[in-house]
């Protein structure tokens, strides 16, 4: 959420932090600017909108030292005044984060002469660095002493009026500093400097750094350290859209490969698979498409265990009652392993004494060098906001965590483990087969529905949860999901002729009942999207569109079976026009509370 972009060297700043900008418009944003130096003085330029609308305002200035901001709206709605940089008095900045205290300190700056024009957090920051910079007249004690005053989460980037440079400071919003041929990068995510350099600094809590033309200096408690670099392993193309229409497409059709990859590497080095048999409870705590992977986790692992899975999400873990103790193991998910929740829920449980385990996409994020132990998907790059194949690999980890359980407790047997590994070298070539096709007329049946529901019972319902969660993310279509038998408890007064019903069968424990359910919605005149095994019989009356899911281990089956939800939720966005990639109000990377 919010993109920060900056850049000081010897080539013109403007367009390469343009450019950086654009390549994080994927994580959310209402609106964008830039401040640079020109003629000695620094000029803003911040503009309501996309970026193409803030390049419409720039001209053909040219300087050496730039920095950018898309920012998506926390404090003050998204207009031109709330955009980023904010600039007051000899400083100028960017943020991304939340200032929880920004309020008293306003009080007291009003107090002390200062004017504020916008109603942003950052405005705050902005002259509250300026005030004591007056003061002290030396940028790195203002800095110092900054961190011990704001309250909250921050990256930001600070240019003073009398030099010519960037410095950079972060409390809990991730900030990426990187040397190369053109000169001095600074962006809150890796695509921004990819163009450039695959070699990166990744900015501590609490470290500050100075970005100068052709040097960059860190400093940790005033004093000067050295740091060491890191290697993003993908190639730029993983930030590409290769040809595809759409982020979010090219990522469904990379899912096939992202899981070869991965089974191959875990395969290889299962003993990178912790060993959690144990503890005595064991929580998973998320949010958003990580906790429907984490609802999918608790029944993997309850298989064979003699306990309750708690799964929580992350917003509501850390101000529960979690009951944790030094025998709780907690889980946590997050495709960007920055995510501001997840990361609460995450310190919590190590200073109730819990072990943590990460399950985490981006190496060397907050969560994965703060957790116990890290399990990293690598599904590359994910540029669309709806997740696709970073949720099918937390899946598939959650499945092997618990395959691997299996197996410790001697509740697999070996023919068994042999069975259900076969199954999973079998997953992408099962979702090969699924994306070729064609869900073009349920597409025309749905599209223009104000309302769709979702039914499926235990695993069937959690994969019910994702696939209503993928519709409603790019289509704007309200849709709901209810556990199969719920619905005679009051829902299903709203069902009414043609009333889409997306109906998934693939547990024969459960299947009777779920296509009884089913036969309750298709009595009442729903138009019904029926995904089931393909070994389980029904009859054509219960249906008006059928999925064949092919029969799998339960370890493996709701991995297979997200993908026509997947298609389906891109195909109606699509038919509808919408920005797939970047749906309103939506951020890709939640780093605020």
């Amino acid at each position: 959420m919010c993109g920060i972009m900056g850049y000081n060297g010897n080539k013109n700043a403007i367009p390469i932090v343009i450019n950086g900008l654009k390549s994080l418009e994927y994580r959310g944003y209402d609106s964008s600017g830039i401040a640079y130096f020109f003629n000695n003085n620094i000029k803003v330029i911040k503009e309501k909108g996309r970026i193409s609308e803030l390049e419409k305002l720039i001209s053909d200035d040219k300087s050496n030292l730039c920095i950018g901001h898309t920012r998506w709206a926390t404090h003050g709605s998204p207009n031109r005044i709330n955009a980023h940089p904010h600039n007051v008095g000899s400083v100028t900045i960017v943020h991304n984060g939340i200032i929880e205290n920004y309020h008293e300190l306003k009080n007291k700056l009003i107090k002390d002469g200062y004017k504020f024009k916008s109603e942003t957090d950052t405005e705050v920051a902005c002259a509250l660095i300026d005030s004591i910079y007056q003061k002290k007249k030396d940028k790195l004690k203002t800095l110092i002493e900054i961190q011990t005053i704001l309250k909250g989460s921050y990256a930001f980037l600070i240019i003073f009026n009398d030099e010519k440079t960037i410095y950079a400071l972060r409390h809990g919003s991730p900030l990426i500093i990187a040397e190369s041929s053109i000169g001095n990068l600074i962006a809150s995510d890796i695509p921004a400097i990819l163009e450039y350099t695959k070699e990166y600094y990744l900015l501590e809590e609490g470290e500050i750094a100075e970005i100068k033309e052709d040097n960059i200096i860190f400093y940790q408690e005033g004093k000067e350290i050295k740091k060491d670099k890191l290697i993003f392993e993908h190639d730029l193309s993983s930030a590409k859209k290769e040809g595809y229409s759409h982020f979010m497409l090219k990522e469904i059709y990379e899912q096939p490969k992202v899981i070869d990859n991965f089974l191959k590497y875990y395969f290889e080095n299962f003993n990178l698979i912790p060993d959690i048999r144990n503890y005595k409870k064991i929580h998973i705590v998320a949010c958003g498409s990580a906790y429907h992977a984490g609802l999918l986790g608790k029944v993997f692992l309850e298989e064979y265990l003699d306990f309750n899975v708690i799964v929580e999400t992350s917003s509501e873990y850390r101000y529960s009652k979690p009951f944790i103790d030094k025998d709780t193991l907690v889980i946590l998910i997050s495709q960007s392993g920055e995510t501001a929740d997840t990361l609460a829920a995450m310190r919590l449980a190590k200073e109730k004494g819990a072990k943590t385990l990460g399950i985490v996409n981006v190496i060397g994020s907050s969560l994965a060098r703060e957790c116990d132990d890290v399990i990293y998907i690598n599904a590359g790059p994910e540029i669309a906001v709806a997740t696709t194949k970073a949720y099918t690999l937390q899946v598939l980890t959650l499945s092997l965590i618990a395959f691997k359980l299996g197996i410790n407790l001697n509740k697999i047997t070996k023919e068994e483990q042999d069975i259900i590994k076969n199954d999973y070298l079998l997953i992408s070539k099962e979702i090969k087969k699924l994306l070729k096709e064609d869900y073009q007329d349920l597409v025309n049946k749905i599209y223009k529905k104000e309302h769709i529901f979702f039914i499926g019972r235990l695993m069937d319902y959690y994969s019910c949860l994702e696939g209503s969660l993928k519709l409603k993310e790019i289509s704007y279509i309200h849709s709901e999901t209810y556990p199969a038998g719920e619905l005679k408890h009051g829902t299903i007064s709203l069902i009414e002729d043609n009333t889409p019903i997306i109906g998934i069968a693939t547990d024969d424990n459960i299947y009777e009942k779920t296509i009884s359910n089913i036969k309750e919605v298709k009595a009442r005149g729903a138009y019904v999207i029926l995904l089931k095994r393909n070994d389980l019989k029904v009859e054509e009356t219960v249906y008006d569109k059928l999925i064949n899911i092919p029969k799998k281990n339960n370890l493996v089956m709701p991995i297979i079976t997200i993908i026509p939800l997947q298609l389906i939720a891109f195909e109606v966005a699509k038919k509808l026009g919408y920005d797939i990639d970047k749906p309103r109000n939506l951020a890709k990377s939640v780093t605020v509370e």
